[in-house]
């Protein structure tokens, strides 16, 4: 029973650093299709977020037992770079549709923390850094989505 719960654990944040890894590319190929320095900045800012998040897991999977080689994310991450390249070529405001795409990226990252985070019993030891990671995707969403409200009034 306790391997079990172990290995349900080291998954999730397995997962977890499959997303996270997900938004540092997603964010590295955001900050090489703009020409704007401001949202330059902005995106390797949170590239550098994600990194610091994907190291922070590693050490509570290994501290479960566990190994995650990961640096680039999973299918989701690989689709997510796919559509901010189609958004990009194929529309005239290119910033906005980045934007649009870093957004459903992140919501999609803090829905699987959510998901995970409802398991407070089973990720007790590691809660605390869950939540400051959750908080930190949704301070870069909220920061995302004021980028892009100001570019639509443009």
């Amino acid at each position: 029973m306790i391997m079990e719960k172990n290995q349900e654990i080291i998954n999730d944040l397995k997962l977890l650093v499959d997303i996270v890894n997900d938004g540092k590319e997603g964010y590295t190929s955001a900050g090489e299709v703009t020409d704007s320095l401001e949202l330059k900045a902005l995106f390797l800012k949170y590239a550098a977020q994600r990194i610091a998040y994907a190291a922070e897991l590693k050490q509570h999977i290994a501290l479960h037992g566990g190994e995650s080689k990961n640096e680039e994310g999973g299918i989701l991450g690989i689709l997510h770079r796919t559509w901010i390249d189609i958004k990009q070529a194929l529309s005239s405001r290119e910033e906005v549709a980045v934007l649009g795409a870093v957004e459903t990226g992140e919501e999609a990252a803090l829905e699987k923390y959510d998901q995970i985070l409802e398991k407070e019993i089973l990720h007790a030891d590691h809660i605390s850094m869950l939540q400051k990671q959750r908080s930190g995707i949704l301070e870069a969403l909220k920061e995302i989505e004021t980028h892009q409200v100001r570019l639509e009034k443009l």
